[in-house]
């Protein structure tokens, strides 16, 4: 439990936050809290959670608001795209809590606000973002790790915040600089898991600050890799065509469960059309039977015709 309120400004994802809770995840920024886009507050949930939930169900969903319940850690409130709101259950850990304001609170936010939360790691190379997605354990941030060695910069580990501008370019701008890895993966890397924090409830993935190779700047993004295990031995990679590529981008919208139930639907299918029609789409099986996340750099650097890069 966070005893006291400590109130600091951060940014991430393109925006300034006025946060009760300590975020040291984030760069800090000295700004007016007043002056900011978002705050993160404490506030007493327990009248409306009791009032609007269900039973046997964690999360009530309103076409302004979300509000979700995590037992023995927090209810939280995300509303109208500026507001999230945290009530700590007694007895919960602030690194837990961080956990939810960084990942499904900024994930709910981000579409109340209209901006895509693609669920992946995004790279810089070359001066335009290029995406990996997939399903949890699918490898993306090792595989953002590899590009990472060899000198390309991370824009957003977890959630990737996309929009589309006035000349109906698809940007991503970036997130913050840290990365999430498996104990395998940093042995992979010869990263040293000492001083690193493991995230809470898994003691075998580490939060990894990348502040020296973290992209600042928004920049277009140019394409998506949907990254996906398989049991055979050799890598494959086919581009993703039609409708697929719709469905590729819902499939891979964080949390897109919140989508319908937030009336959002039309937006959503009329920002996916519109990147879609701007981006090369492709869909890679990678093996499990052995670590392959430098060959995939390499694939991936000639399908977009840059090469290799050697630090």
């Amino acid at each position: 439990m966070i005893d006291t309120i400590q109130k600091n400004v951060y940014k991430a994802f393109g925006l300034s936050i006025s946060s009760d809770f300590p975020l040291p995840e984030l760069p800090q920024l000295n700004t007016d809290e007043e002056l900011t886009d978002i705050g993160i507050h404490y506030a007493d949930l327990l009248n409306m959670w009791s009032k609007l939930s269900e039973k046997n169900k964690y999360l009530v969903v309103k076409k302004d608001f979300v509000l979700f319940h995590v037992p023995d850690t927090a209810i939280f409130l995300i509303q109208k795209g500026n507001k999230v709101f945290v009530s700590p259950i007694n007895g919960s850990k602030e690194a837990q809590i961080r956990l939810y304001i960084l990942g499904t609170c900024m994930g709910a936010l981000l579409m109340q606000r209209q901006i895509l939360p693609l669920h992946g790691s995004a790279l810089l190379i070359d001066g335009k973002a290029y995406a990996v997605v997939g399903d949890s354990g699918a490898g993306k941030s090792t595989l953002a790790s590899a590009f990472l060695s060899r000198g390309y910069q991370l824009l957003s580990d977890d959630v990737i915040p996309v929009t589309v501008n006035e000349n109906n370019i698809p940007i991503v701008t970036p997130a913050y600089p840290q990365q999430k890895l498996w104990i395998e993966s940093l042995d992979k890397f010869g990263i040293d898991s000492k001083p690193l924090r493991p995230i809470i409830d898994r003691e075998t993935k580490f939060a990894v600050p990348v502040p020296e190779q973290f992209a600042t700047e928004p920049v277009p993004l140019a394409g998506v890799f949907e990254l996906n295990k398989t049991n055979d031995y050799e890598i494959e990679i086919y581009p993703i065509k039609n409708l697929e590529r719709l469905h590729t981008l819902f499939n891979h919208t964080y949390r897109n469960f919140l989508i319908n139930r937030s009336g959002l639907m039309e937006w959503h299918f009329s920002t996916t059309a519109e990147i879609v029609n701007k981006i090369d789409l492709y869909k890679i099986k990678r093996p499990v039977s052995h670590f392959t996340a430098h060959e995939l750099v390499n694939l991936i650097l000639t399908k977009i015709g840059k090469g290799e890069k050697v630090r």
